[in-house]
């Protein structure tokens, strides 16, 4: 079955600046892991004629070292006006069930805490806002050069949900699906997910 999915997203995580996941290097987090969470707002989307538009989706994770090495744990929370048909849909895509990059990345994970409804925002702007489960956390971009007015970027890593997207920090005490942490790292972009690859899809390249 054909899918796709875009929009923007944000994601936390508690490794210091700069996160070294997306590049394959070791978590830098206080206990050596990286704890996260993502929201992404499915601006448009379907699963063959399952229309996904206006749901928001939160990831949870938990990578215990490189991503390469796997043993992730890993689960989806979907927002409450998902209908059932809606639900499922997403819970097949990001669980591999329907292809594409979420076949792939299901082979790194060693616990799957599965898909829940829960309340999942998603503010859009300079500086976006992200909430699953009541936990919630905001961007602050790092800045570019003086005078630029430009953000610092990161562009064409390893593992990343865009092919460039903008770094920052990000604060707070978050929970959610048993992964607590305090928030540090923040990164943001506009992505485009599918059943067939695209130059948006999160991707690994070894």
């Amino acid at each position: 079955m054909a899918w796709r999915m875009s929009g923007t997203y944000v994601a936390s995580c508690s490794c210091q600046l700069l996160c070294p996941c997306p590049t394959d290097g070791p978590p830098t987090g206080p206990d050596g892991q990286c704890h996260g969470l993502g929201v992404f707002q499915i601006r448009e989307g379907n699963l063959d004629d399952i229309d996904l538009s206006g749901i928001n989706m939160g990831l949870v994770n938990l990578f215990p070292s490189n991503l390469t090495s796997g043993n992730w744990k890993f689960g989806i929370v979907v927002s409450e006006n998902a209908s059932d048909e809606q639900f499922d849909a997403i819970g097949r895509i990001m669980s591999g069930q329907e292809g594409g990059i979420f076949a792939d990345f299901a082979g790194l994970v060693g616990e799957n805490l599965g898909v829940e409804r829960g309340e999942v925002t998603f503010s859009d702007g300079d500086q976006p806002t992200g909430s699953i489960s009541g936990s919630s956390f905001t961007f602050e971009p790092l800045p570019g050069p003086e005078g630029s007015g430009a953000q610092t970027t990161v562009k064409n890593a390893m593992f990343g949900f865009a092919p460039e997207f903008r770094v920052g920090r990000t604060s707070g005490s978050q929970s959610a699906m048993g992964i607590e942490f305090d928030a540090r790292y923040g990164e943001t972009a506009d992505y485009e997910f599918s059943s067939e690859p695209t130059a948006g899809a999160p991707r690994a390249r070894a």
